[in-house]
């Protein structure tokens, strides 16, 4: 709004040129250094004066026929040199009415001093003490009375710069005053309780020399500050020294001291252990820039982390900074004037700051005066007068509420802010307002006090500063009991300590014993490339770095997995680690601590040793990539198998695979626990048809990071015993004994009917209703159904075998816990009976393996062979069958030199404009039918269709095969058949169109051959082609255009009507006599009809194989055999 209201003074200026030009001007000066690099030079703060005016001259003083007019002055930095010189210029030369700056206290005093003898009003948005390299370019009088205040008594109040407006009347300061400072940090003393403070300022510096003695007069004025210790900041005094000092005397200390010594107090604090929370520290900032010096806690040094630790102790005390849409307008304004007014451009992340703003609300603020004075018939260049219409009123201004009290200063608002230990950034936290001198907090915004303390730190030690306070006596002897007790326990435990330290160093060597960890680069992946491709070999990291991701299969085994390999790395795989195969399980983490639990978890795993358990190898714990390496079982998971349609399996396999089962659990009941995750596709099948389990153990590690409830997991569930679903935060968190046993008796179900668990119920229920229903507790308990039938067709010749086996699975997934059969149970009473003699049963399963894989191989055979056929009539069609056989054949087929063929070329006449006139796909289905009938005619003659580019059409005659001088005679035959097929034919999409082709015809020699590897084309070359290119495209529409040679050639058959056209010019080959072919007058010009089938309604590919039903959307056009003319 505010640059809105801007452009439109800009925008009227024309109009208002005249009433301006009747306007009495005066003249204002303006003083500020420049390019000194400093927030408040005359590139930054000069474009706000220039907005405040043209504000002013609009607002205030136009209905008064009067304009303000600067006349600006500007020296290289802060000196009372040369600023006096220029405002004496502007009084005598210009006649100003006010001064605007200067903005530093060493050129601004001796002008205010010039402007009060001048009766001139003064105003400036700063007024303060520069940094102390200041000094050197300021008048001696300013020198003398700044080292006046470091030998300043005791309880008398620091005369700093402008204190006695007495000696400068006319002089309104906009920004802040020093001598408030004791009030803000009073207030701040005030909220928490502190009543003994400490003071550290620097005598060497300046602004903090003067700071330090305003807040050291008025704390001492409220009885607060208990200790003052000044220091020379440039001779390096020891800071623990003074710290250790001054906290003999509060616990709350003042640091005014330049930016570099704030750090370098805080670390000393640090070491001392004086930043826990017991103590705090403030010092102030006046502006949040490194113009005063450095003051945050990076310096880029070793000390950076402790330094960010100590800053957590300090309360930093600053201008507050103008927020709202109103200033952010005004300080898009302020840099746009600035770059094309004063050539500056504000760097990237530099705020319009506050004394930027101070200066506009001081022109303002002037205006308003000026108005004032004029309404009532004052006197303009009457000083005093308008200063006083300055001084002690309010009003609201760019930087938010000013007030300017008696004497000329304004009383600033302040922000106390805090270092945030998570960003490192300081924030405000509360707020000071000058105008009632309140602290008011921050909504939302908490200090963060150090040491985890939730509050302020006491004002005092709890047994005083120097440990006299009388009731802490009695405690300190306490202590000293206590310790010597303590002591004797120490001493009673030390040698139980020492043997239970050796006996858990003995355990911590085996458990930090890393011959189990996997590097990436040492595993090897199958990955496969595509369809039909066998699968290659590559790391892991080259995977990762393909991106090619790891997706998720459904079976644990690597040779189990069905469907066309692809560049994945699935959730289980196959590996080569150390020259053996290995099973490869992903495990999802973003996170992982390789802590004792989990140490002691993988040396479980390590020790787990049974021939029906999968061995653990390795495994590699780089987040993210973690995987799991455990003994590969090339025939897959037990789900697998059972899937199989194509192995019968008999039940004397069957029971062997439950009697593996059986001993697995008792194995690691026996040591490891429960297993949690039992279900048929953990059960691994090796290549001697031993069932191993695996994926038992190693919770920590495979607990996943992010659980997605999807389908998938509540499939696992269906395993899960209902008693560990409640408690089960992802398929297998919660385990138990009795749990494995209801697992097993799901898997009794699947192995007798070979079928998923709950089959019954998954045709018309989800995954997760089934779980919900297993979790009701029904009555009686939702449970697989097995129907009488299902259990006859399952027990085939297997006799009593699958009742039993059900019997058992009933018994396994009872509804009470207690009510389960252990597995050692199990095993004696049931399973023990079977399997005796284990190496026939291996001979009877390996027989039974040999037998199916003997048919499934024929299968695979015969399909082979099939597609070998199909492959081959499909090659024959794209290229012709002599160069394709020489292709399959594996040899190269060589260029090869025709002395004469006949070349046909015919395009469609208008084809541009047809497509002009039709839809893509209308094009498309044209050409279609029309290639296809002309596919067609071309079956019935010895001839070879090259290729179709568009609507242009080649045929050959001649080659590959030679025919001797036939080929004239054929190809002439055929273009006779075509023109006549092209006069009946019809356009789909536009009936009543008659289509139209030119035929060109020309013999002559040629040299044919295949030309590149990836979709080999065979191409012809040669002058023939392109002269009987030329003949097509100098023809007529349905007129075959023949030239000399070919004449020659049909005269020896002395059936064909030749027509004389002439002499034509074609192009590149010059003038030539060419004719036209009329018709044949051979008694049979094309072959009988009788026996032949007629062409069918799509095209055939393959004809001596079986045909699938294709369904086409466009039926194509049944051509009937050629008929030639008379």
């Amino acid at each position: 709004m505010y640059i809105l209201h801007l452009s439109c003074i800009f925008l009227f200026a024309p109009v208002l040129s005249g009433s301006l030009s009747s306007r009495v001007v005066y003249k204002v000066g303006v003083l500020m250094a420049s390019r000194l690099d400093s927030p408040f030079d005359l590139e930054r703060c000069g474009p706000a004066v220039d907005l405040a005016l043209d504000k002013v001259n609009e607002k205030f003083l136009a209905h008064h026929g009067i304009e303000l007019q600067k006349v600006q002055g500007s020296y290289p930095s802060c000196s009372g040199a040369i600023a006096p010189g220029l405002a004496a210029d502007m009084h005598f030369k210009d006649d100003v009415i006010a001064f605007i700056g200067p903005a530093c206290a060493f050129a601004l005093e001796p002008v205010a001093r010039l402007a009060a003898y001048w009766n001139t009003p003064i105003i400036t948005g700063m007024g303060d003490q520069p940094p102390s390299e200041g000094e050197l370019a300021a008048p001696a009088s300013v020198v003398s009375r700044m080292h006046r205040l470091r030998n300043l008594r005791k309880g008398t109040r620091p005369q700093t710069l402008f204190n006695d407006k007495g000696k400068y009347p006319t002089l309104t300061r906009m920004s802040y005053c020093q001598c408030r400072l004791p009030r803000v940090f009073s207030s701040v003393f005030e909220r928490f309780g502190w009543a003994h403070v400490a003071l550290l300022l620097d005598k060497s510096d300046l602004f903090s020399l003067t700071v330090g003695k305003s807040l050291e007069w008025g704390l001492r004025k409220k009885g607060v500050l208990k200790a003052v210790r000044e220091l020379d900041g440039n001779e390096r005094e020891s800071c623990e020294a003074l710290l250790k000092d001054v906290s003999m005397y509060a616990r709350v200390v003042i640091l005014s001291v330049r930016g570099s010594l704030v750090r370098e107090f805080l670390l000393a604090a640090h070491t001392l252990g004086m930043t826990r929370g017991d103590w705090a520290f403030l010092d102030v900032e006046i502006f949040q820039g490194g113009y005063w010096g450095e003051t945050g806690w990076a310096a880029d040094d070793e000390r950076d982390t402790a330094a960010r630790a100590a800053y957590e102790a300090l309360l930093r005390v600053s201008l507050k900074l103008p927020t709202g849409d109103r200033f952010d307008e005004f300080a898009d304004a302020v840099r746009a004037r600035a770059k094309q007014h004063y050539n500056y451009s504000f760097s990237d992340g530099e705020e319009v700051n506050f004394f930027i703003g101070a200066f506009y609300d001081g022109v303002y603020l002037l205006g308003m005066a000026l108005n004032e004075t004029l309404t009532e018939g004052g006197d303009i260049r009457d000083g005093r007068n308008i200063t006083r219409r300055m001084w002690g009123r309010d009003f609201h201004g760019i930087t938010g509420h000013v007030r300017i009290d008696a004497v000329g200063d304004r009383d600033a608002d302040y922000a106390i802010l805090d270092l945030d230990p998570v960003t490192g950034k300081f924030e405000v936290v509360a707020f000071f307002h000058g105008l009632n001198s309140s602290y008011k907090p921050v909504p939302g915004k908490a200090i963060h006090w150090p040491g985890g303390r939730r509050g302020p730190p006491p004002d005092t030690p709890r047994c005083g500063f120097l440990w006299n306070d009388p009731m802490c006596q009695g405690e300190a002897q306490t202590v000293i009991i206590y310790c010597f007790i303590g002591l004797a326990v120490f001493l009673t435990f030390a040698v139980t300590a020492a043997c239970v330290a050796y006996k858990q160093a003995r355990i911590d060597a085996e458990l930090n014993n890393t011959s189990w960890r996997v590097r990436p680069e040492e595993v090897l992946v199958e990955v496969g490339t595509g369809i039909g491709a066998s699968p290659a070999l590559h790391s892991i990291n080259e995977v990762l770095k393909l991106s090619l991701g790891w997706s998720a299969r459904g079976s644990t085994g690597a040779a189990s997995t069905l469907g066309t390999p692809s560049l994945t790395l699935s959730s289980f795989t196959v590996g080569l680690y150390k020259g053996n195969r290995v099973a490869v399980k992903k495990i999802h983490r973003k996170k992982l601590d390789l802590n004792k639990k989990l140490l002691w978890e993988i040396k479980q795993a390590r020790n787990v040793s049974h021939e029906n358990t999968a061995r653990f190898i390795g495994a590699c714990v780089d987040c993210p990539l973690v995987f799991v390496l455990t003994e590969y079982c090339p025939k897959g998971s037990l789900k697998d198998v059972l899937s199989n349609d194509e192995l019968q399996l008999d039940w004397n396999f069957r029971t062997s695979l439950v009697h593996d089962i059986v001993q697995g659990m008792c194995y690691l009941h026996g040591g490891l626990g429960a297993h949690g995750k039992l279900r048929s596709s953990n059960c691994l099948i090796d290549g001697r048809f031993v069932l191993k389990i695996s994926d038992y153990g190693l919770n920590t590690l495979c607990t996943p990071t992010d659980l997605i409830k999807d389908d998938t997991y509540y499939y696992k569930l269906l395993w899960t015993a209902p008693e560990l679903v409640a408690s089960s935060i992802y398929p297998g968190a919660a385990a138990s004994l009795k749990g494995d046993v209801y697992s097993f008796g799901i898997i009794l179900e699947e192995i007798v009917l070979r079928a998923g668990p709950f089959h019954n119920y998954t045709t018309t229920m989800s995954s997760k209703e089934i779980v919900g229903h297993v979790c009701a507790r029904e009555s009686p308990p939702f449970r697989p159904v097995v129907s009488v039938g299902e259990v006859g067709a399952a027990a085939g010749g297997g006799g009593g075998a699958a009742v039993e086996l059900l019997d058992l699975a009933e018994r396994c997934w009872a509804e009470a816990a207690d009510d389960r059969p252990s597995f050692d149970a199990i095993n004696a009473n049931y399973i023990k009976g079977y399997c005796d003699n284990l190496m026939d049963d291996l001979l009877r399963r390996m027989e039974q393996y040999a037998n199916n894989l003997e048919s499934l191989v024929e299968e695979k055979t015969e399909q082979l062979s099939l597609e070998k056929r199909r492959s081959e009539e499909l090659l024959y069609q794209v290229l012709p069958r002599p160069v394709a056989q020489q292709l399959m054949a594996g040899e190269v087929v060589q260029p090869e030199s025709f002395e004469c063929v006949t070349v046909y070329f015919s395009d469609i006449v208008g084809f541009t404009e047809l497509c002009a006139a039709s839809t893509p796909m209308q094009v498309v289905d044209l050409l279609n039918d029309l290639y296809s009938t002309f596919d067609r005619i071309i079956g019935f003659y010895d001839v070879y269709k090259v290729e179709t580019i568009g609507d242009a059409y080649m045929v050959v005659s001649g080659l590959p095969e030679r025919n001797g001088d036939l080929h004239a005679r054929e190809i002439c035959l055929m273009a006779l058949a075509i023109v006549e097929a092209v006069r009946g034919f019809v356009v789909r999409h536009r009936p009543t169109h008659r289509l139209e082709v030119r035929i060109g015809v020309h013999s002559g020699p040629v040299c044919a051959g295949v030309v590149g590897v990836k979709m080999p084309h065979y191409c012809l070359f040669g002058d023939t082609v392109n002269t009987a290119s030329r003949m097509e495209s100098t023809g007529q529409p349905l007129r075959i255009h023949l030239s000399e040679n070919t004449r020659a050639l049909l005269d020896q058959w002395g059936t064909f009507v030749v027509e004389r056209r002439g002499e034509v010019e074609l192009k590149g080959r010059g003038r030539m006599l060419t004719h036209w072919l009329l018709h044949c007058s051979e008694p049979e010009a094309r072959p009988p009809t009788q026996g032949l089938q007629p062409p069918p309604q799509y095209p055939i590919l393959f004809p001596a194989l079986p045909q699938p039903a294709l369904s086409l959307q466009v039926p194509y056009l049944v051509v009937e055999p050629p008929t030639l003319a008379a």
